[in-house]
């Protein structure tokens, strides 16, 4: 079977012009045939034995870079792509070797179907797919945007660059991937009359006409928050922010100048160049588990938001203990840790949800939360503190969500639970049939039917139990009194 795959992939004189895809489902051991992507996701495919003449296949270019980038796109595309493994071979061919390929499957031992992932075709730059729902999994796992060959270079060697320099400063990766690079660049931009010097951060976009330009990011003093940003006017709060810590810390409208969408988005500040970068809400993604925290709905919600989220008991790589702030961050597109802050846990325990409600005074409950407005009847019990139920609330994703809010007279903040606060605790209280046991063997009082029991009360015992406690309760001791 493994001369059958090497044939089928490495022999190029016995292959027709196109190749197709097989694939294997690692949960089931099916092997079939690939006939594409539908738009939910999902992987269009048909078994060997089912494939009639008229049957389209996917077809591929079996050559190089070509194929990569098909591959990739392809991958992307896949709702769940790490169930499946897959293996180029010759169209001409493909159902005698999906067949055999399925023969092989059912006899081989592990060690020999851990010999299959020589054959196994892998997303370029993408090695690692299993991994994208964890904190490590950063701009490392994202695919490449750009090829080197769509750089305009002319453009570049009047800055003084070349693919050479680029790569020894390590800055071709980001750059392909779409990313700003990680470093600053020195740049040298000779105007014939003068020349000037600048560190600047590169980029390549996309322009209308699908050319790639290459884009310079300079420093600037300070960033500009005096003025609106796509439509946005910055509060106190929000300048606050975005100089302490990069991250503005919440969800805000913004305006696309050219076709006056509006966009959702989040805000972050470059701390190499203080230049300013939203980031679309719809496209964030929120990690499962952050350093073997796994996070909770709640937590998640808080991420989506653009708050910054403390948590304790996280494990280093070296594994060691240690708690830090996290947050998304705009500019670099992912969960970024928030280090050296002394006021990240402040601003984490005090949740960027309360920038939203709107208080007249620090003592004063507010009447809006999360945009939604409360009734006078929920006004009444929310004000006194008592816990009230809101729901038609609308998550960054546009989502609908509901939970429980409580207004904390003593801190002047908004507690939310997406689970009733007190429901644990009334869960927790001892019922009819428990309460002799915790009231005689936890609070020390007495009951009549079993005071003179020796042996702790039983659950839900409030009687004796058998004829020896029966004994022990009728036993009542003679008044000792003087001897005449």
């Amino acid at each position: 079977m493994e001369n059958e795959l090497i044939n089928a992939q490495e022999s190029d004189e016995l292959k027709p012009s196109t190749d197709t895809l097989l694939v294997l489902n690692i949960h089931t051991n099916q092997v079939e045939m690939v006939k594409g992507v539908d738009k939910d996701g999902n992987l269009q495919k048909v078994p060997p034995q089912e494939k009639k003449d008229n049957d389209p296949l996917i077809s591929v270019d079996k050559h190089g870079d070509v194929f990569s980038n098909f591959f990739s796109n392809f991958y992307r595309q896949l709702k769940n792509p790490t169930h499946f493994n897959f293996f180029k071979v010759s169209e001409y061919d493909a159902v005698n070797t999906a067949q055999d390929l399925q023969k092989y499957i059912d006899q081989a031992s592990p060690e020999e179907k851990e010999k299959l992932k020589d054959y196994e075709v892998l997303p370029q730059h993408n090695n690692n797919p299993k991994n994208q729902n964890t904190m490590d999994n950063n701009t490392d796992n994202q695919e490449y945007r750009f090829q080197p060959e769509q750089i305009d270079w002319k453009t570049m060697e009047k800055f003084g660059l070349n693919q050479e320099k680029l790569e020894k400063m390590n800055a071709m990766d980001s750059l392909l991937r779409g990313f700003k690079t990680n470093t600053l660049i020195p740049i040298t931009i000779n105007l014939g009359t003068a020349v000037s010097k600048m560190d600047v951060r590169l980029s390549l976009q996309t322009g209308d006409t699908g050319q790639v330009a290459v884009h310079l990011h300079g420093i600037r003093k300070e960033p500009s928050l005096n003025n609106k940003f796509l439509g946005h006017q910055f509060t106190d709060e929000d300048k606050k922010n975005l100089k302490e810590t990069g991250n503005m810390g919440r969800v805000v409208d913004l305006v696309n100048p050219k076709t006056d969408e509006i966009i959702p988005s989040v805000i972050s500040r470059d701390r190499l160049t203080n230049e300013l970068v939203a980031y679309r809400a719809e496209y964030m993604k929120i990690p499962d588990e952050i350093k073997g925290i796994r996070l909770d709905e709640h937590q998640k919600q808080t991420l989506l938001e653009g708050g910054p989220l403390y948590l304790e008991g996280m494990t280093s790589k070296k594994g060691e203990p240690f708690n830090a702030t996290v947050q998304f961050n705009a500019d670099k597109r992912y969960v970024e840790f928030l280090f050296n802050n002394n006021q990240n846990q402040q601003q984490s325990q005090q949740h960027h949800h309360n920038q939203q409600q709107t208080q007249t005074t620090d003592q004063e409950a507010p009447k809006v939360f999360r945009g939604k407005e409360l009734d006078d009847s929920q006004y009444e019990k929310f004000k006194a503190g008592q816990t009230v139920y809101v729901d038609g609330l609308t998550d960054a994703k546009g989502k609908a969500y509901q939970g429980y809010i409580t207004f904390n007279k003593e801190t002047s903040k908004t507690d939310f639970s997406f689970n009733h606060p007190n429901k644990l605790k009334e869960e927790a209280k001892p019922t009819e049939d428990h309460k002799t046991q915790t009231a005689v063997n936890t609070q020390g009082k007495t009951n009549e039917a079993t005071k003179n029991l020796k042996e702790p009360l039983e659950s839900k015992q409030q009687q004796p139990t058998n004829k020896q406690q029966e004994d022990q309760q009728k036993k009542v001791r003679k008044p000792r009194g003087r001897k005449l």
